[in-house]
């Protein structure tokens, strides 16, 4: 009997040697609060995840968001909107470029910081885009999220964020989220000395875990030319020309 492992996927590293990633794009996005060079706690588990995806040939890029002049607003440039300035054109072209984006973030009050909201809704203002195939603009890419925080919230804001990717188009895979909280209420934040988060188990399996299901997952769509056309396409559906609808005019 043929198990899991028995199969033949190159990519799995389980009987050959660790398995390389060359041509994927990732980009981290830091929705922390803080400017650079502040130092950023939300960047000890940016740091664990780009690490293991350099060394397995991964080109890794890294926004801090509050170091941009990013404007509110859901249209794509929103100085066509009233704004006098918008840093989200050029951040959303890193974005399109990449294969994995993984929004990372701080907790605050028990939810994902303003700064973390305002990137979903710019990634929102460009989510009717399309793609080659017609389809919306991020099929074929994969997302994930990292939390940190000394007070609860992490699962409830890892969900809001992979909800939120996956809806705007992009493919989530298994234990897509990782996050450390330390003791509830004030407390040690994870990289104090002394907070125990970066020599945390857990934390650093599922941070470990979550990379490597991004890099799987994204090598396997780029494989196969993204997700599968039929049925999706936008272009398509707005042309009358809806799947399994008869329409004689775009036979």
């Amino acid at each position: 009997m043929t198990t899991a492992d028995d199969r033949a996927y190159p990519g799995n590293g389980v009987d050959g040697p660790a398995p390389r990633f060359e041509g994927l794009r990732a980009l981290f996005i830091n929705a922390t609060l803080k400017r650079s060079p502040e130092p950023s706690n939300t960047d000890g588990l940016v740091r664990i995840s780009a690490r293991i995806m350099r060394e397995h040939g991964v080109q890794v890029e890294e926004i801090r968001a509050a170091d941009h002049e990013i404007a509110t607003g859901v249209w794509p440039d929103m100085t066509e909107h009233g704004w006098d300035t918008d840093a989200w054109p050029p951040i959303y072209r890193q974005v399109a470029a990449a294969d994995i984006l993984v929004l990372a973030g701080p907790i605050w009050l028990g939810d994902n910081s303003s700064v973390m909201k305002r990137v979903i809704e710019r990634l929102y203002s460009c989510s009717g885009l399309l793609n080659e195939h017609g389809q919306y603009a991020y099929y074929g890419r994969v997302g994930g999220c990292l939390i940190t925080g000394n007070e609860d919230g992490v699962k409830h804001c890892a969900m809001n964020v992979l909800y939120s990717l996956q809806h705007l188009g992009f493919t989530i895979p298994p234990q897509a989220d990782a996050g450390w909280i330390g003791p509830a209420g004030p407390g040690p934040s994870y990289l104090d000395p002394g907070s125990g988060g970066p020599e945390n188990d857990f934390t650093t399996r599922n941070t470990t875990f979550m990379t490597y299901n991004l890099l799987h997952l994204a090598s396997m769509l780029r494989d196969a030319g993204g997700v599968p056309a039929y049925g999706n396409r936008r272009s398509e559906w707005d042309a009358g020309c809806a799947p399994d609808q008869d329409n004689p005019e775009h036979r």
